[in-house]
């Protein structure tokens, strides 16, 4: 279970998340909830591979706003690094930050 405890240790800045959602434990837990079951998560890495990169870029920017309102930090940092190369539309393999971000998500949703 995700705890305000979990969140620090992971390494999430909780004091920015919290004051984002007015100071409220129990509703920033769970908009961190219900942020890391974005669908869009599991669609990146398919519409990565099919090289649409407008809308992975799309897709990216989204999670980019939703991880980084919630300030989970060790999540966010990886999904920026990609949005930033999909931003300048780069055509390269996206393998290595999609696993980051998949293996930061895994930890989150094993709390």
């Amino acid at each position: 279970m995700i705890t305000i405890e979990s969140l620090k240790s992971y390494g999430a800045n909780v004091e920015e998340g919290l004051a984002r959602c007015l100071n409220k434990e129990d509703f920033y837990i769970k908009m961190v909830n219900l942020g890391l079951k974005d669908e869009r998560f599991d669609k990146l890495a398919d519409i990565l591979a099919s090289k649409d990169l407008d809308s992975a870029f799309e897709a990216c920017h989204a999670l980019k706003g939703v991880i980084g309102n919630l300030a989970l930090t060790p999540l966010y940092e990886p999904i920026s690094k990609m949005t930033e190369l999909l931003r300048a539309n780069t055509d390269t393999d996206y393998s290595e930050l999609v696993a980051e971000v998949k293996s930061q998500r895994d930890k989150l949703l094993a709390m």
